[in-house]
Order: structure tokens, then sequence, then C-alpha cells
């Protein structure tokens, strides 16, 4: 996908704060530091759009990324290891729970799983739970370039039986070499088209 413009909208944390705009969103979910802000990123061709950190936590709102003035990003604060007091994460869940499941433009979620580990309790709880609320959810795994590439395959096959989907359902990726960008933009059509 060739990406002309792209910039953040809006920050929000309640319903009235989101954008007006009757665009498709694709939310993005998975661990803190599991690299979302990477992979906005990448998709679209810049460096700092979205601000990355190696504090795991940093996001702690909806952002809302307008892409070619015809699709919206929507980051979403990381769950897992985010050192947050039990109330902050609750007021979280809650935030993100309310946009997920009222959202009218909301099209798809990519839940982005590290390749180099097996799909945490919380990522798994998430993929059950969006499948539940039947939201169209597809799988990428960042990080590919962290693993040699022989071990790319048995790592993604094991993911993919962890979470009992077929393998090849997820898109395996890489911020930092690009692998995976073109079939996520597809598979991001497809998710807006259905």
């Amino acid at each position: 996908m060739k990406i002309k413009d792209s910039k953040i909208l809006i920050s929000a944390v309640k319903p009235d704060q989101y954008p007006e705009l009757e665009l498709p969103e694709i939310a993005l979910v998975g661990r803190s530091n599991v690299g979302k802000s990477s992979f906005i990123n990448r998709m679209i061709n810049r460096k700092n759009l979205a601000r990355t950190s190696g504090k795991p936590g940093k996001t702690q709102t909806l952002n809302f990324y307008l892409i070619n003035e015809d699709m919206i990003f929507v980051d979403v604060p990381g769950y897992g290891f985010a050192k947050v007091s039990k109330s902050h994460r609750d007021v979280w869940l809650n935030m993100i729970t309310t946009y997920l499941l009222n959202r009218p433009t909301l099209k798809g979620v990519v839940q982005l799983i590290d390749i180099r580990h097996l799909p945490s309790k919380e990522d798994k709880e998430m993929f059950k739970w969006l499948i539940e609320n039947k939201l169209a959810v597809m799988i990428v795994m960042t990080k590919a370039d962290k693993i040699p590439k022989g071990k790319i395959q048995k790592h993604a096959k094991d993911i993919c039986k962890e979470l009992d989907i077929p393998t090849g359902f997820p898109i395996v990726f890489s911020a930092e070499t690009g692998i995976g960008r073109e079939e996520a933009w597809e598979a991001i059509g497809e998710l807006i088209e259905s």
C-alpha cells in the first residue's frame, strides 16, 4: 500500500473524545512492549509518528492515527507487565472494552504477539475474548528479525498450536526489516472490506 499521508488525530480515553470521522478503524492490541508503535511506524513508512519506548506501559490512551485520509489505526494500551496499580489497570480495561465493543466504525483487530515467545496467558485471554465477542481478528507475530530465519516456521507453528489456529493464519512481521508489511496491508484491506 502506498502511504501518502499519516498523522495522529487524537489521544482519547472516552467515547466523546473519539474522532467523528466515518472512516474504517483497525485496533492494534498486544502485550506491553510487543512492538505496536514500531508496527505502526513500519506500516506507514514513518520513523517516529507513533512513539516507541523501552518502558512497558507507555501508551495509556487510545491513540488514533489517520492514514491516507481514508482509514484509522487505533493504538490500544498494552496489557501484561505494565507497572501500574490494579485500579489504574481496571480503568484501562474499561476504556479498551468500551471502545472495542461499541465503536461502529471498528472493522477489525490486529493482535500482535512476540514471535520469540509462546503466547502469554494475557495473549490467550485477549484472543479468546476477541473471538467470543465476534470481532474480526488477525494475528501478527512481531520481532521476526530477532530469531534465526531457520527457526521462524517452528516458532510460528508453536504459537498457532497454543492459540489453536491454522498455521497459515498469522503474519510473520519485522518492523526492522519490513518482512510481512505487504501481507499485513493485504489482510487489513480484507478486514476493512468484510
